[in-house]
């Protein structure tokens, strides 16, 4: 190609999004951004486009866009502004697109993660959810149209780079016996489990070695977020629940490892920064500069391992219990979730009760055939229904 790759980023102002920018900027001569995405974080939103000038950008409503087109038309920038959902579906199937970063987190981020898929674009996968509500139909629309899709979670893009070529390039994982993935337990590792119901919003937010969003944040506190990377690994790697393994490895150095039949594990080590997966999913199968330090070992010094303990993150036992169920149990799963976290940094549950409500929804709602995207969007509905009882009977 001999013109930069045109990058659209649903979900620019989270921290994804600004960590994928901030890689497109280091290489100006191989990428330029083409469409940027907000939907909470409009002034940030504005700065972005001022500075990268994308062909589009996607806003939630009409009068959020007539106030970003009016400023950025003042400043003389081509941008056109579009609207919601339908939106974020054109710049993400868009023509001229030639790759899409997915970051829009939660559910909000299926529908265009999915008209990226279908137009057959370089998808570089980071809403997690997509997967998790849909998985059985999303990989489906990945073979039916030839959309390359590369995993930007660090643990899957780790087990994505330990895998061999072969399976990279369809042509199964042969030899693969356990994929391992890592966790590093989050800010409540060691609390007492005593204190857990009391720990606040902000203490849930502290995460030890990552910058991320409040509601990643809780879900890694929770250890949810690491359910969910197991559902995931699952569609990715064409793996059974039984074959991914959890492994709380407090450093977070060693991103996840592939564990094959012959006793070699292969891992992949580096500083916990997002831009490490970022860049090699953007310019694989080469490797460019990223911006991120070397890794220090001598600096680390050690590494440790533990198993999770499931009365610790009941959240962690919720979602493998829906990935060996299947259905529409993992979408119910997410659903929920969503619902019970967003109530906890409401301060309306305690932090315990973010499991509570997931048990009872899926142990209320019975799991169903996930046939069509209909289908998957009602079992979302039924289960934040269902979360939405549980707090109402609650008083919260």
């Amino acid at each position: 190609m001999n013109r930069p790759q045109r990058i659209t980023v649903l979900g620019a102002t989270g921290s994804i999004g600004l960590s994928t920018l901030d890689v497109i900027a280091r290489h100006p001569e191989r990428y330029q951004a083409f469409a940027l995405t907000g939907f909470t974080r409009l002034a940030e939103l504005e700065r972005l486009c001022l500075h990268h000038r994308p062909r589009f950008a996607v806003v939630p409503d009409a009068g959020a866009a007539r106030q970003l087109q009016t400023t950025l038309s003042a400043a003389g920038l081509p941008t056109r502004v579009l609207v919601g959902e339908q939106g974020l579906c054109e710049v993400a199937g868009h023509p001229d697109v030639d790759a899409v970063m997915a970051a829009i987190v939660g559910a909000a981020g299926l529908k265009p993660t999915l008209a990226a898929v279908e137009a057959g674009k370089r998808v570089l996968l980071a809403n997690k959810e997509a997967l998790v509500m849909s998985g059985a139909l999303f990989m489906q629309a990945v073979r039916r149209s030839g959309a390359v899709l590369l995993p930007i979670d660090s643990e899957h893009n780790a087990i994505f780079q330990c895998l061999p070529q072969d399976y990279v390039r369809g042509l199964g994982a042969v030899g693969v016996r356990r994929i391992l993935l890592t966790a590093s337990g989050g800010p409540f590792r060691e609390t007492p489990l005593e204190r857990l119901p009391d720990v606040s919003p902000e203490q849930a937010c502290a995460h030890p070695n990552w910058s991320m969003g409040r509601k990643i944040s809780v879900d890694s506190a929770s250890m949810m977020n690491k359910g969910l990377e197991l559902i995931e690994a699952c569609w990715l790697f064409d793996a059974r629940p039984a074959q991914v393994e959890v492994v709380i490895h407090p450093q977070s150095v060693i991103h996840s490892l592939v564990d094959y039949v012959d006793g070699s594990v292969l891992a992949q080590l580096g500083n916990p920064d997002m831009r490490t997966p970022i860049a090699y999913a953007l310019a694989w199968p080469e490797r460019i500069d990223s911006g991120v330090s070397a890794l220090d070992l001598f600096s680390v010094a050690r590494l440790d391992f533990q198993a999770p303990d499931e009365q610790r993150f009941p959240c962690l036992r919720l979602a493998r219990q829906a990935a060996e169920e299947g259905g529409s149990a993992p979408a119910m799963l997410n659903a929920a979730n969503e619902v019970a976290v967003a109530a906890f940094l409401e301060r309306r549950i305690r932090f315990t009760e973010i499991a509570s409500i997931i048990d009872e929804v899926l142990n209320r709602e019975v799991s169903a055939a996930v046939e069509t995207l209909d289908s998957v969007l009602e079992a979302d509905r039924r289960a934040r229904e269902a979360a939405c009882r549980w707090l109402a009977r609650a008083g919260r």
